[in-house]
Order: C-alpha cells, then structure tokens, then sequence
C-alpha cells in the first residue's frame, strides 16, 4: 500500500510539472506574439546616444570588458535562449525562500528594459521576456552584446562603454586593463551607488565581486585575479572615497 501511495504521488508529481511546462510554454508564446517588433532596436541605441551626446563603439566588442561584463551579468549569454532557465530557477527559489534572490537578467531582458520597457512592475518585466526572445531572434549575440554596451549607463552621465572608458580612464573600450575593465563592468547594476567618483570603496568592493566571477568562468586565475586587484586602476581624475 505505502508504494502505492508513492507510485500515485509520483504520478501526480509529474502530470503537475508537465502541465506547468506546457502552461509555461504557451504563455511565453503569448509574451513574443504579443512584443512589439524590435526591428528599430539600432535607431532607439544611437538616440540614446544622441540624447546624451555619447559617441557609439561602431559595433565592436572590448574583450575584457566584455568578458567581465558577461562574467558577472549573464556568463551563459553565448549558450542559453533569451530567458536563463537557472536564473528562472533561482527567482524561483527566492521567492519560496525569501531570500531576495531574484536570479538575474539575461542580457536580452536588459537591453529590452533599456530599449522597449522600462520598470520593475510584474507587466513590465513580462513585456521585457517577451522582448528578449524578439531580440534574440532577430539579431546575433555579437550584435546584442554590442548594442548592450552601446545603450548601458556606467554612472556618472556616462552612457555607453567607449563614453565610460574615456570619461573614467581617458582610454578606448580596447585599450582597458583588467582592472579598470573589472571595475567599469560591475557598474551597470547599480550605476549611481557604485560610482568611483563618490563611491570609491563599493565600486571596489563590487569590482572583487566581478574578479571572482572571472575566477568562476575560467578567464582569469585566482592569482591573476589578485594581482589585478592590488595593480593600479590609473583614473583619469582621481577617484575618491
């Protein structure tokens, strides 16, 4: 009798998670079919450009501030869809939990928020799924990617990361260390409190979060990543605490 009772529980355990599948699948069509086309994503990145007179990287990617920036935003960017189905699972487990664990956006989702739907309202993130899979459908990584760091605010009036890299360091996206391509990707989640200029000692603190992450991912050793850390960050003004 007991395996029986388990063998029906099991059952249902599984009939529950697929009908939750299916619902999960057909709502997401709902979300796409229901997101306005992103065929203007390129002109909404230049206005936002053109908005705070920040000049545009033309489409090229910085290797280090990419890397870091993937490391610590979105480091499944090149292999998952538009949704993180662990970062879905994580919100999941946050919300059980509470323990404020939301899971992160992709860079999809954020590009959307930045681009078609700004908010943190249960409609506007809703909005921004079905804009990621829009965006992801239409364009490649490399050309999100590149518009990400194009339309990204990195604090302190500075849009874009060829705008961030000259404003910070007085250098091209390129031309960035380790260290200053560490401390400039852990802005964007929170450009205003992590800003060196008035922020200096959580802009740091959120740049040894970045290193770790590049630890995680395989593109930096710990070794590496500690010597980065002690090395010079040679601001452009010197930043303070």
């Amino acid at each position: 009798p007991k395996r029986r009772r388990w063998a029906r529980w099991l059952r249902r355990l599984v009939t529950a998670a697929v009908g939750l599948v299916v619902l999960g699948a057909v709502s997401l069509g709902v979300l796409v079919l229901a997101s306005p086309s992103v065929a203007n994503a390129p002109r909404l990145v230049h206005a936002i450009l053109a908005a705070h007179h920040a000049p545009s990287d033309g489409g090229r990617i910085p290797g280090r501030l990419a890397k870091a920036l993937l490391a610590t935003e979105d480091s499944r960017f090149y292999h998952d869809p538009a949704l993180d189905p662990l970062g879905v699972g994580r919100a999941v487990l946050g919300t059980i939990t509470d323990n404020g664990d939301d899971g992160g956006a992709t860079i999809e989702q954020q590009l959307a928020k930045m681009l078609y739907a700004p908010g943190t309202t249960l409609g506007a993130e809703m909005e921004q799924v079905g804009v990621a899979f829009r965006l992801d459908a239409d364009y490649s990584k490399a050309r999100i990617l590149a518009m990400y760091l194009d339309a990204a605010y990195f604090g302190d009036g500075a849009y874009g990361c060829t705008a961030a890299a000259e404003h910070y360091f007085g250098l091209p996206p390129a031309r960035l260390s380790w260290a200053q391509a560490s401390l400039l990707a852990g802005l964007v989640q929170a450009p205003s409190e992590y800003d060196p200029h008035g922020h200096f000692a959580l802009a740091r603190k959120r740049q040894l979060h970045v290193l770790a992450r590049l630890v995680a991912t395989g593109a930096l050793t710990s070794a590496q990543a500690a010597r980065v850390y002690s090395g010079p960050l040679a601001p452009k003004v010197s930043f303070y605490g």
